[in-house]
């Protein structure tokens, strides 16, 4: 699976940016996607998750009730919705896709996209 992050950009504290992901290969819908995020001088850290049905989404505390992860799998496509968007969000954005684990352990990530960055105002 070949991943293509896309949709970043700059935008001021509040506001919104929808993130997509567009993989290649027939096999999109078999694999659980994330999106995970690094801001300078700091780890790569857990975002948020959907399983390959789309029935099950995991949020880290800090975006919940203002992200929302989705899939479309007849487009190969997850989408990372973001709202509210703070200063402390700014960091360049990954997706990432595995087979048979939905978490956030990033070593258990198979495949990776180039990352998008995200730069939010204050």
């Amino acid at each position: 699976v070949q991943l293509q992050a896309s949709g970043g950009g700059l935008v001021q504290a509040g506001g919104s940016l929808r993130l997509s992901c567009a993989a290649s290969g027939r096999t999109f819908g078999n694999y659980n996607m994330a999106w995970f995020r690094q801001a300078p001088g700091k780890e790569r850290e857990f975002v948020t998750a959907i399983s390959w049905s789309g029935d099950s989404t995991y949020y880290t505390d800090s975006v919940k009730g203002r992200f929302t992860i989705s899939r479309d799998n007849a487009k190969n496509t997850v989408y990372l919705l973001m709202n509210s968007l703070k200063p402390e969000d700014t960091a360049v954005y990954y997706c990432a896709a595995t087979w048979r684990y939905t978490g956030i352990d990033a070593q258990r990530y198979n495949y990776w996209g180039q990352g998008t960055q995200v730069t939010v105002s204050s």
